[in-house]
């Protein structure tokens, strides 16, 4: 009832409901401070984890609330006594400050400032209840965003995650500051920044004390291992369009095997994710005999879809690439139309939980074509879904001061008619990895869309272009059409194999795989297992039994 009531309000664009909502939220926060009050002398609890606050539910009363606050509680001030007395005593005014600033903020000092509150959660609420990657942005959230679009930034380099006692480094971007000398790990935890506790603080307002001009530099004060340990690190210039393709080769016989690593798919005035590997796989071909390819795309998270068809195009002839379907039902295809691969040989793509939509598209789409071999994780991420956005970071920056939208329009599908919306791409031979077993994907988010499918459409009719276009394209695109191949499916078996037992009878391997199982990721086994990165070695491994196999053949 509750439900059908916000819906009608929503659709008259009648608020008063909502506002009504929220005058009893601005009621929880009053019983919040006299619940703080209350419990501001009350003995702490000892060994408190960060852990038991994942996936919590609401408190069932007053009394667990207590306990709960109490909790986390215990758990900021256990961290702040390696601040010292007067970092500890910062910690906790900072930390009330923060939160009657926040407070202050949900309540509002006039009746206006309220509605705007009001209105920012209701659209937040709306669009976030559609699927995961449908949002709304305030225009201070769409500032943020637009860094992420341009991909630009002043600042150390390194990914956090809140972990309520600091901010838990989660990844250190390569070539950046933070990675320099080894200065920041992962696992890392972030307690201070520039002597100032940062323990209890909203990420967003973390994050801004560590970012700062190019040159500057920012004192941070980590938990390494239970030991307190300061860096120093000079900020820089963080440029995700720079440094998104690694290469390397690796002698094999009379030739070498190429692993092409691509962190994103990006389009700019300069280069591309498709430029910048055609012209690598072309400096290889010069230098060497180039026997077989490894495109690494593992937490590869997408980018451009233009791209992903791009890539796909230079490991084969002309085809549909991907499609994507409208909500009428029309079916739409995205096409590789010059026919000039860089690449037609053995071609293994790695992947793992973390390679999502456009590099979905990669490694599904050549995997369908029967052009590549997935290997890895057991499934990719499972983004199947496209967006469009009402901000446009290059023809028109300007922020709309009413906020902006990021909106899903449907799935997308590759030439098989399969979509890898929640389920993912499936590998052909699983080589286990640092996600293995974690609870990384689509349908770990909150109302994602369902898994569909189309037809396949190997062969392609053109149907879905206008007369004139298909004209235009007509028997020169017909000519040299990709084929489904079944090129590497009488290996495939003994390739699993071989692979099983390398890893089975890999004693480091088998380690690092039980720590990992034990979600025990500081643990030395694991730690060196990231370092010597056993996945690549496994799947560069794995085109080496290929090429021997098709040599016997």
């Amino acid at each position: 009832e509750t439900l059908q009531k916000g819906l009608k309000c929503f659709k008259n664009q009648d608020f008063t409901f909502f506002q009504e909502i929220h005058a009893i939220f601005v009621g929880a926060i009053e019983r919040r401070n006299q619940i703080e009050e209350a419990i501001a002398s009350s003995e702490l609890p000892q060994d408190v984890k960060s852990e038991e606050f994942k996936d919590m539910d609401w408190a069932s009363g007053k009394e667990e609330l207590e306990t709960r606050l109490l909790r986390i509680k215990a758990l900021q001030l256990g961290t702040a006594d390696k601040l010292g007395n007067e970092g500890k005593s910062l910690f906790v005014q900072r930390s009330l400050k923060r939160r009657l600033n926040r407070e202050a903020e949900m309540v509002g000092t006039s009746p206006e400032e309220r509605f705007k509150v009001t209105l920012s959660s209701v659209l937040k609420a709306f669009s976030g209840a559609l699927d995961p990657h449908t949002h709304y942005f305030t225009p201070t959230e769409a500032n943020q965003f637009m860094i992420l679009v341009q991909q630009r930034l002043f600042g150390i380099g390194a990914q956090l995650r809140d972990d309520l006692d600091g901010l838990l480094v989660t990844r250190i971007i390569e070539n950046s500051p933070a990675s320099q000398n080894n200065k920041m790990k992962i696992n890392d935890k972030i307690i201070a920044v520039d002597q100032e506790s940062i323990i209890g603080m909203d990420i967003t307002e973390a994050v801004e004390l560590i970012r700062g001009e190019k040159g500057t530099s920012v004192q941070l004060m980590i938990l390494r291992e239970g030991e307190k340990v300061e860096v120093e690190i000079v900020r820089n210039e963080i440029v995700f369009e720079e440094g998104r393709l690694e290469s390397s080769v690796e002698p094999f016989g009379d030739g070498v095997i190429a692993t092409l690593r691509l962190y994103t798919f990006y389009q700019d005035a300069k280069s591309s994710s498709a430029t910048d590997l055609r012209k690598a796989l072309e400096e290889i071909k010069k230098e060497d005999r180039l026997k077989a390819v490894v495109l690494d795309l593992r937490n590869n998270a997408g980018g451009l879809m233009g791209q992903a068809v791009a890539v796909s195009g230079l490991f084969m002839n002309k085809g549909i690439v991907v499609s994507v379907q409208d909500a009428s039902g029309r079916v739409q295809h995205l096409r590789e139309v010059e026919g000039k691969p860089v690449w037609e040989g053995p071609l293994l793509i790695l992947v793992n939980q973390g390679t999502a939509s456009a590099a979905e598209i990669v490694a599904q789409g050549l995997q369908d074509y029967g052009r590549a071999i997935v290997v890895g994780d057991l499934n990719t991420f499972g983004k199947g879904s496209f967006q469009t956005l009402t901000l446009d970071a290059v023809s028109n920056p300007k922020i709309n001061p009413q906020g902006e939208y990021k909106v899903t329009r449907n799935l997308y599908y590759t030439v098989s008619g399969k979509s890898p919306q929640l389920r993912g791409v499936q590998s052909d031979i699983v080589i286990p990895g640092l996600l293995t077993g974690m609870e990384v994907g689509e349908r770990f988010a909150k109302f994602p869309l369902e898994n569909k499918s189309i037809d396949p459409h190997f062969e392609d009719d053109l149907s879905d272009l206008p007369p004139a276009y298909r004209i235009q394209l007509g028997a020169m695109y017909k000519y040299n059409l990709q084929a489904k191949v079944t090129t590497y499916e009488p290996y495939l078996e003994r390739l699993r194999a071989n692979t099983e037992k390398r890893i089975r009878t890999n004693k480091h391997y088998q380690n690092c795989l039980t720590e990992i199982e034990k979600k025990n990721f500081d643990s030395p086994p694991v730690e060196l297992f990231a370092q010597s990165d056993l996945q690549l070695t496994e799947a560069v491994n794995a085109a080496k039994d290929l090429l021997q196999l098709m040599k016997d053949q």
